[in-house]
Formats: C-alpha cells, sequence, structure tokens
C-alpha cells in the first residue's frame, strides 16, 4: 500500500487511514470530521499519533501508516506498516481483557491497564502490511 498523503482519511469502506512514515519533520491535521467526532493526527518518520475529540487513540513509535482502521465498543482491527518494527499503543476500555491477534497469530490475552492502554510489537521490516486485531474477551 502506500502513506496516506493527506495524513487521515476517510476510506470508501466506512473505515479510517491515518499516517505517514515518509516525513522527516513532525506533521500535523486537526479538525477531520468522521462519524461526528474531530480527529487530530500528528505523524512523521518518528512517531504517529491519532487523537479523537482530544482524547488518545493510537501511538506508534517510530512512525507507521494505518489502513482500514475501525473501533468500536468490541473490537478494534486495522492494517499497520511501516519502515522498521513498532510499538504501538491503544486506548482501550480501563482494567478489560482483550484477545490480540497479530500478523494471524495469536497473541493471547492482554488486559488494559487502569488508563485503558494497551501496548503490543508489530515486526514490521520484514513484512509490507501487517494486520492487527483486538477483540474484548
Amino acid at each position: 500500500m502506500a502513506v496516506i498523503d493527506e495524513l487521515i482519511r476517510e476510506e470508501s469502506d466506512g473505515s479510517l487511514s491515518f499516517g505517514n512514515y515518509e516525513l522527516t519533520s513532525k506533521t500535523k491535521k486537526d479538525g477531520f470530521e468522521y462519524n461526528g467526532d474531530s480527529y487530530k493526527i500528528k505523524t512523521f518518520n518518528e512517531i504517529t499519533k491519532l487523537e479523537r475529540n482530544g482524547m488518545f487513540v493510537y501511538e506508534s513509535v517510530p512512525g507507521t501508516v494505518v489502513h482500514q482502521f475501525r473501533a468500536d465498543d468490541k473490537k478494534v482491527s486495522f492494517t499497520v506498516e511501516g519502515e522498521a518494527d513498532a510499538q504501538v499503543t491503544l486506548e482501550l476500555e480501563a482494567e478489560t481483557e482483550y484477545k490480540v491477534q497479530v500478523d494471524g497469530t495469536d497473541v493471547g490475552i492482554i488486559k488494559t491497564n487502569l488508563g485503558g492502554k494497551m501496548s503490543i510489537s508489530v515486526a514490521l521490516e520484514d513484512k509490507d502490511l501487517i494486520d492487527v486485531v483486538i477483540e474484548k474477551n
């Protein structure tokens, strides 16, 4: 696939795509309207961060591109790509167990912390795209 030149966009299937790990300086876009919410994206080669209505949603270090991001109260799914292995942090429901699948492999059950954050590693160096699915247990 490719980086998102406009930094964030709604896809024809109703999902979100965002990020650009090829940028060498931090670039952001604020006020992107999607499903009645306002999104803010900050992205470049060192980090990609997405916020919804001023609240944390997604962060990767180093920067990534996320395709077909979908999230509801039971499931988060997306495809991620980047130039190097990345640490991805998501904000979910606090102190809740989630079943995590990365690139078709069950990673196991991960419990979010008091703030609802969960971090996973994605090995991007040898693959173009990695599918991530996180479901409430």
